[in-house]
């Protein structure tokens, strides 16, 4: 619908919520669009990307999702069949049945519930205009385990607009934590007490109010508990062979009114919000399960990157005998890392980009790099002395001279190290400092960086890589 042609006709209420399931879709677009995922990140979210198409397919198509829960018997299918007026949702004692059907109004289809046998069935029907309407039957949550009966409230309850919960009679334990489970959902749920024919009214009543005021007085309110019965049962005089007439149970109008009247004020006054909500709400979710699988993956390969700076900035100033070399190679060993990490994060970055990043780390890290430059200066001094006088001494002070070199290649390993992760941290937030601001951040990293541990490592690697005794001659 297009807000500008009936802006006339609506509310502002309406014009409101149609522009957040625009801004909702837009935004659910985008991120579809930039998952900037490679195939070896993919792995394993096949079923969070899968999820995320479906729910920017049910804004692109204004789908709303009807959730309908209980325990095996409390007529969970009959309450369904009596909505849409139909016999569209298997009834009766048989379970796991699998059914595949469809016809001009409703289309029938069965998902796996993940780590289970068991099965949800998703009927579609055509709603008002454009709009579609899913109403979704799951397993008796009495037929499925604690775990997978948790991943069944999840998985269906995270993308559902509406949850129907269904008991035929005062709660026992496990429908109270079921429904306690949905409601962690943060989704609108209606109680629905059916089979209220088979109480006598002060029964019915008595029950209702038990239900009201104790079982779910601290989950739900009075409005969301709706009584009825999908299918009842009523006397009926029917004639015997002999002439006469007994009484025989058949099958009843289904008294769904106050239910279909409760589901659609619902929609009317909260559907397009809902649908707009439930999918940011669902797409975050989604979205930072994958940030944090590609966060995990690139977050590897980012160390490797800082490793390898770290060693080739060492071994360049272990083995170049010039002060003022040193201090270039150490710029351009870490803007080369500033580069590989934004390339690897997936953000644009240019050489002066880079450079001015590492110069507001640098400042950022205050007395650590001025004591570093110092240490660089006079150990790059010493070491260049060592390395002129070595003919004199016929080579007797290469010894000093590479112990020298090991230790300043060390304080610059360091130096090279802590940049490399207070770039990952600013590259994995977006290119951004997050709310704390590069001080914040460079403390926070720094305060965990064990030199030692580090200079220990940069010495070994430094041991392997140098040839120290062709050195000494």
């Amino acid at each position: 619908m297009d807000v500008n042609d009936n802006a006339d006709d609506l509310s502002f209420e309406e014009i409101l919520a149609e522009l957040n399931y625009k801004q909702a879709q837009r935004t659910l677009r985008d991120i579809v669009t930039n998952l900037d995922l490679t195939a070896r990140e993919r792995q394993g979210l096949e079923s969070d990307l899968e999820g995320l198409q479906q729910m920017l397919d049910k804004l692109e198509h204004q789908v709303v999702q009807i959730a309908v829960f209980g325990m095996v018997g409390r007529g969970k299918s009959s309450l369904l069949n009596a909505l849409l007026g139909e016999e569209v949702f298997l009834t009766g004692p048989v379970h796991g049945v699998t059914r595949a059907s469809q016809s001009a109004n409703w289309q029938v289809s069965r998902e796996a519930i993940a780590g289970s046998n068991s099965q949800i069935m998703r009927v579609s029907m055509k709603g008002f205009g454009t709009a579609r309407i899913e109403l979704i039957d799951t397993p008796g949550i009495d037929e499925v385990g604690g775990e997978v009966r948790a991943k069944l409230a999840n998985q269906v309850a995270e993308q559902a607009d509406l949850i129907l919960f269904v008991v035929a009679g005062d709660m026992t334990k496990v429908e109270y934590e079921a429904l306690s489970e949905l409601r962690e959902a943060s989704k609108p749920i209606l109680l629905v007490f059916n089979k209220i024919d088979q109480y006598p009214m002060p029964d019915r009543m008595a029950i209702y109010a038990k239900i009201r005021d104790e079982r779910v007085r601290q989950i739900l309110t009075e409005d969301e508990i709706v009584m009825a019965a999908a299918s009842p049962l009523v006397a009926k005089a029917v004639q015997q062979p002999d002439g006469s007439y007994e009484a025989e149970m058949v099958p009843g109008k289904p008294q769904v009114n106050d239910l279909k009247l409760k589901i659609l004020d619902v929609l009317d006054r909260e559907g397009k919000v809902l649908v707009a909500l439930n999918s940011m709400i669902f797409a975050d979710a989604i979205q930072e399960r994958l940030v944090q699988r590609k966060m995990e993956i690139r977050d590897r390969r980012a160390n490797r990157i800082i490793w390898n700076a770290v060693i080739t900035e060492a071994v360049a100033i272990a083995v170049n005998p010039v002060t003022v070399v040193d201090v270039i190679s150490t710029a351009v060993i870490n803007v080369s890392m500033i580069l590989a990490l934004s390339k690897l994060y997936g953000i644009n970055m240019t050489n002066q980009g880079a450079i001015s990043l590492m110069q507001k780390i640098a400042i950022s890290m205050g007395g650590i790099s001025a004591s570093e430059l110092l240490a660089n200066l006079g150990l790059g001094s010493l070491k260049s002395l060592l390395g002129i006088t070595a003919p004199a001494t016929g080579g007797l002070s290469m010894g000093a001279y590479v112990s020298v070199a090991i230790t300043q290649a060390g304080v610059a390993g360091v130096s090279a190290y802590a940049i490399g992760l207070v770039t990952k941290q600013y590259l994995a937030n977006g290119a951004s400092w997050g709310p704390l601001g590069p001080k914040a951040v460079v403390n926070q990293i720094l305060s965990n960086l064990d030199e030692a541990s580090i200079l220990a490592r940069i010495k070994d690697e430094l041991r392997s890589k140098l040839d120290l005794s062709r050195m000494k001659t």
